[in-house]
C-alpha cells in the first residue's frame, strides 16, 4: 500500500527531519511540500537551507514547493505531516482539517484540547477514538492528531512502565539539546560555556501533556491521570539528545530491578518506524548520554539508566533523539497508527 504525504512547512529543522524519514519510506510517498510565501514557487533545493546530516533525497531536491494552503495539495494526497511554528499551525491547520484532510501534526497548538488525540502509539493509541469525537464537535471531514513535546515524549514510556507500581508524583530535571530551539532558536554566544535554566513553555507542557498520555479514554474523553506532575527545563550545548533526570514517587515498593525490568519489557508496536525495543535500559550509570545513544533504535528508542529504588520510589536518568523521536519520527510513527488502523 502506497500512501501519499504532504510536508507542511518543509523547509525548516522539523521539515528537513520528516524528508530524511521518509525517503524510501516503505508506506509514504513525498508528494507535496508547503512553506511560507517567499519559499513558494522554488525548488525545494533552493528554498531549503539543508542542515540533516544526509543529502536532499534527489527526488525531493527537484519539487516545487507551494504556500501553505488547501489549494497548493494535490487532491490524491492522503495524510499531511505539520511541522508549522504553532502560532501558524493554529490559523492554517483548520482550513486543511475543513478540507478532508488528515493531519499529523508536531506543533504545540491543540495538543490539551479535549477532543484531538496526543498520541504516542506505544502508550495510548485507543485515544485515537477521539477523532471521532472531533469530527462531530467540529463538523469537519478531516482529523487532527498531535504527538506531544520532545521533553515528554522522552519521559512519558518510562512513567508508563512505572504506572503499574502505582504513578503518584513525578519530578523531572532536563537537559535539553540546542536542535530543540530550532536552528536559529540558541545563538552560540548564548549557549556555549553555558547553560540556560529555563526554556519558555516547556515545563508547562511536559507537567500537561505527560497526564494526557497517561490518562484514561472512556469512549468519549480522556480523564488525565492523577499523578502530580512537575518539570524544570534547561538548555545545554549538546546538538541533539534530550536527558532528563527523573524522580517518581510510587504507591508500592519495587527494588531497581523490578523497575528496570518494567522499563526493559514495556511492549512496543508492530510499526515500520517502531523500535524493536521500546526502552533500553543500561547497567552502566554512566548511560545514557546525548552522543552515545540518541541515535539507539534509529533515533527512535527511549533510553534509561542509573536506576535507583528510593524510600519514595525511584530515580533514573532517561534519553531520546529530540528531532527524531521527539519531533518529526513521533509524527511518522503516528501517521503509520493512522495507516494501520484504517483511518487513512
Amino acid at each position: 500500500m502506497s500512501v501519499r504525504v504532504g510536508i507542511l512547512g518543509a523547509t525548516g529543522a522539523v521539515g528537513q527531519r520528516f524528508i530524511q524519514l521518509l525517503d524510501d519510506h516503505e508506506t509514504f510517498e513525498i508528494a507535496a511540500l508547503t512553506a511560507s510565501e517567499s519559499s513558494a514557487g522554488e525548488t525545494y533545493r533552493d528554498a531549503a537551507k539543508w542542515r540533516v546530516n544526509t543529502p536532499i533525497p534527489d527526488a525531493v531536491a527537484e519539487m516545487t514547493v507551494g504556500a501553505t494552503t488547501p489549494e497548493a495539495v494535490p487532491d490524491d494526497v492522503d495524510l499531511l505531516f505539520s511541522s508549522l511554528p504553532s502560532s501558524v499551525a493554529a490559523a492554517v491547520e483548520p482550513d486543511f482539517l475543513e478540507a478532508g484532510y488528515v493531519v499529523s501534526s508536531n506543533s504545540s497548538n491543540d495538543r490539551m484540547a479535549p477532543d484531538v488525540p496526543l498520541t504516542i502509539p506505544e502508550i495510548n493509541a485507543d485515544h485515537l477514538e477521539l477523532i471521532e469525537v472531533q469530527r462531530e464537535n467540529r463538523g469537519w471531514d478531516g482529523a487532527l492528531i498531535k504527538n506531544p513535546n520532545c521533553s515528554t515524549i522522552t519521559m512519558v514510556p518510562t512513567l508508563a512502565a512505572l504506572d503499574q507500581f502505582g504513578l503518584e508524583r513525578v519530578s523531572v530535571s532536563t537537559l535539553q539539546a540546542v536542535s530543540g530551539a530550532g536552528y536559529s532558536g540558541v545563538t552560540s554566544m548564548e549557549i556555549i560555556d553555558n547553560a540556560i535554566p529555563h526554556i519558555g513553555g516547556e515545563e508547562e507542557k511536559m507537567e500537561s501533556e505527560s497526564r494526557k498520555l497517561l490518562g484514561d479514554f472512556d469512549g468519549a474523553e480522556v480523564t488525565l491521570h492523577g499523578a502530580d506532575v512537575t518539570a524544570s527545563c534547561n538548555r545545554i550545548p549538546t546538538l541533539d539528545g534530550h536527558l532528563e533526570n527523573v524522580f517518581a514517587d510510587l504507591t508500592e515498593d519495587p527494588d531497581a530491578e523490578d523497575i528496570a525490568a518494567a522499563m526493559r519489557d514495556y511492549p512496543g508496536v508492530d510499526l515500520p518506524s517502531a523500535p524493536e525495543q521500546l526502552i533500553h535500559v543500561f547497567e552502566d550509570p554512566m548511560r545514557p548520554q546525548p552522543r552515545l545513544d540518541r541515535e539507539r533504535g534509529d533515533g527512535m528508542a527511549i533510553c534509561a539508566g542509573g536506576i535507583q529504588a528510593t524510600d519514595e520510589g525511584v530515580k533514573y536518568n532517561c534519553l531520546a533523539h529530540n528531532t527524531i523521536r521527539g519531533a518529526a519520527g513521533a509524527s511518522v510513527l503516528n501517521g503509520e497508527l493512522l495507516v494501520e488502523d484504517g483511518w487513512i
